[in-house]
């Protein structure tokens, strides 16, 4: 087993954000954390990625504690796209996706001609070089998530996570993210640990779902298992119908427009 979590328990203050969190991940698999806003996604993310440590179980890594590993080496397994891409310095892109190399510079710290191979093999992957000179305060920011997801893929992870990489990207961006994504899992056994509300995209693109309710694990298994109008309503209080994709026979999801219509009849306009 790749990732194993074990009863995970979090919280920031007194109200727990995350219960009793169990699930595991094997090698080469595309996993979707979703559920309704404040339902504990992007905690469980930070955790994955040891940005916070959980008061109650633990994270195992190849069959090692996440906590046990070097900083450093850590870095060389795990890749993080995190959902803030703000920066404050206008460094170029290229410098940015320079960083990914961090964990294996040697000696006084420059990067080889190796590092700097890869970085421009990741720009071309994730179609942005042609802005490998431009500051990145300068970049949209959906460009600027394109820049991260470079910057990540850099580090040669053997897992990446990502905090909704598709919040600011237009749906041809989407698509290309989410499709290189599952290749590098089908073909190079990377795990990819995604956030996103997008249920049609996951539906398309995930191994396995895990939906979250209240933080706690409500639903987790392939699209089709996850992904029904029974737990979309229990989880989403939403009316929905659930079909088969006609070109994937995955499962779409439709929102029933008589519960749009409830919402517009409620708005009072003076």
């Amino acid at each position: 087993m790749t990732v194993k979590v074990q009863e995970i328990c979090f919280r920031y203050s007194i109200e727990p954000v995350l219960k009793n969190i169990s699930f595991e991940i094997e090698q080469g698999e595309f996993v979707s954390l979703t559920g309704p806003n404040g339902s504990g996604k992007t905690t469980l993310l930070k955790i994955l990625a040891r940005l916070l440590i959980p008061q109650k179980g633990k994270v195992l890594i190849f069959n090692r504690d996440i906590n046990l590993y070097p900083r450093k080496d850590l870095a060389k397994i795990i890749g993080f796209v995190p959902q803030d891409n703000s920066f404050v310095f206008p460094y170029s892109v290229m410098e940015v996706v320079l960083m990914g190399r961090t964990p294996y510079l040697k000696g006084i710290g420059f990067e080889s001609r190796n590092d700097i191979e890869i970085a421009i093999e990741v720009m071309e992957l994730t179609k942005i070089s042609h802005l490998s000179q431009k500051p990145i305060t300068e970049l949209s920011f959906g460009e600027r998530q394109m820049v991260l997801i470079a910057r990540a893929l850099a580090q040669q992870p053997k897992i990446i996570l990502l905090d909704e990489p598709n919040a600011h990207l237009d749906i041809s961006h989407q698509i290309e993210i989410f499709s290189l994504l599952k290749a590098l899992a089908v073909e190079k056994g990377i795990i990819v640990i995604s956030v996103s509300h997008d249920l049609n995209l996951i539906s398309h693109y995930s191994d396995k779902i895990i939906l979250l309710s209240k933080g706690e694990v409500y639903k987790i298994g392939k699209p089709d298992v996850v992904l029904t109008e029974e737990n979309i309503k229990n989880v989403y209080e939403a009316d929905v119908i659930v079909d088969p994709n006609p070109v994937t026979g995955k499962p779409r999801i439709t929102l029933l427009p008589d519960k749009i219509g409830h919402f517009v009849n409620k708005l009072k306009i003076k």
